[in-house]
């Protein structure tokens, strides 16, 4: 198809050319359990900013899966806006979330740096392209051209006809297992460390049939806010939530001010389950 044949700046990711919506199927290796997204399935993905530590990740990937987590999250490498502050254990840190997985049963998500890292990446269920990443239109290329599910979070800046351009690069090479991500943009408020779009749930569940889930952690980076703003995210329609928890937020090495507990975890699910039919839906 040429470029003159496009005369909609995404295709494959518009609702009008699939009514349905995608479901899609995350984890079916390691032993893991298979859960969807999409569709009418609701997943939460919960755990801590970065792996730090053996413990650390092992007491609350436990945690979280005992209190309805269907996804674990964990950073093993961390884009950081400052050199001097904690990059992750890398290559540890995978070999720590391969770990949890087998324990839990459960599939793990983490954020992917570049293209140097997707072999490294063989044990991730789902593959996490940061705020920073994008439009990095090589990254999207590279990851659309592998099978297992790619999550694309909405730029601080981005519109989100950029952040549909952005799937239809993972689209446009094969891969049809992609995930929408409202994690916060950048305004003039500075009460929050950005602002969470929540109209941008069912304003994209009609511009697209992709799955779309909200972070509540990094759109405020206050924990006193993940609950109030996950109850409305799911409220809003959103397919899934992406929450940081952490066993001792005060030490954590990254992102400790919107990290909750595992406590306030298990009481969060309980809330999201309780109001999950009454979700909106078109």
């Amino acid at each position: 198809m040429t470029t003159a044949q496009v005369k909609k700046p995404y295709l494959l990711a518009d609702r009008k050319n699939h009514p349905e919506d995608t479901v899609v199927t995350v984890g079916t290796g390691d032993g893991c359990e298979p859960v969807k997204i999409g569709g009418g399935n609701f997943q939460i993905m919960a755990g801590p900013c970065s792996v730090e530590s053996d413990e650390q990740i092992t007491e609350i990937a436990a945690a979280v899966a005992a209190a309805g987590a269907g996804i674990i999250r964990g950073g093993a490498y961390k884009p950081r806006t400052s050199p001097y502050t904690f990059q992750g254990l890398g290559e540890e840190g995978l070999e720590l979330l391969l770990k949890v997985k087998k324990l839990t049963k459960k599939p793990i998500i983490s954020e992917i740096m570049g293209l140097s890292h997707i072999e490294e990446y063989s044990h991730v269920d789902i593959f996490q392209v940061g705020a920073r990443n994008m439009q990095n239109y090589e990254l999207l290329k590279a990851l659309g051209r592998q099978e297992k599910p790619v999550l694309i979070k909405r730029g601080i800046s981005a519109t989100l006809r950029e952040l549909l351009l952005s799937a239809e690069y993972v689209l446009a090479e094969g891969n049809k297992n992609v995930i929408l991500c409202e994690r916060g943009i950048r305004t003039y408020d500075h009460y929050t460390r950005n602002t969470l779009d929540l109209s941008a749930v069912p304003i994209l569940k009609e511009m697209t049939h992709l799955p779309v889930i909200v972070d509540p952690s990094h759109a405020t980076g206050r924990a006193e806010l993940v609950a109030p703003m996950s109850l409305a995210a799911v409220a809003a329609g959103a397919d899934g939530l992406m929450i940081e928890v952490h066993s001792n937020p005060e030490a954590a090495l990254s992102d400790a001010l919107q990290a909750i507990k595992p406590e306030e975890f298990a009481k969060l699910a309980a809330q999201i389950e309780a109001i999950r039919p009454f979700a909106y839906h078109k």
